[in-house]
C-alpha cells in the first residue's frame, strides 16, 4: 500500500471507532421509555402556529446557498466558453 492509502485507511478506521463510541450509547439512551415519553409531552405541547422568525431566517439561508450554486456553476459555464 502505498503511504497515502494507508494513511487514508487509518483514517478512516479512526473515524469509524469514534463514530461508534459517539453513537452507540446515544442509540443505547434514545431506547429508554422515559425519553420516549418527555419526546411525546414536547410534541404535544409545541405550538402549532406560522413558521415565525426562525423559519424565515432559515429560509433565507437556504435561498443564499441556493444562490451561490447557481452562481457558481454560471461562472464555470462562462470560464468554459471563453476558452
Amino acid at each position: 500500500m502505498s503511504p497515502l492509502t494507508s494513511s487514508l485507511a487509518r483514517l478512516g478506521a479512526a473515524a469509524a471507532a469514534f463514530l461508534t463510541v459517539l453513537l452507540l450509547p446515544a442509540v443505547a439512551w434514545a431506547q429508554d421509555s422515559s425519553t420516549l415519553d418527555l419526546a411525546g409531552e414536547v410534541a404535544r405541547r409545541r405550538p402549532r402556529g406560522g413558521m415565525g422568525f426562525a423559519g424565515l431566517l432559515g429560509a433565507l439561508c437556504c435561498l443564499v446557498v441556493v444562490a451561490a450554486i447557481v452562481l457558481a456553476v454560471v461562472m464555470v459555464a462562462r470560464r468554459r466558453r471563453s476558452r
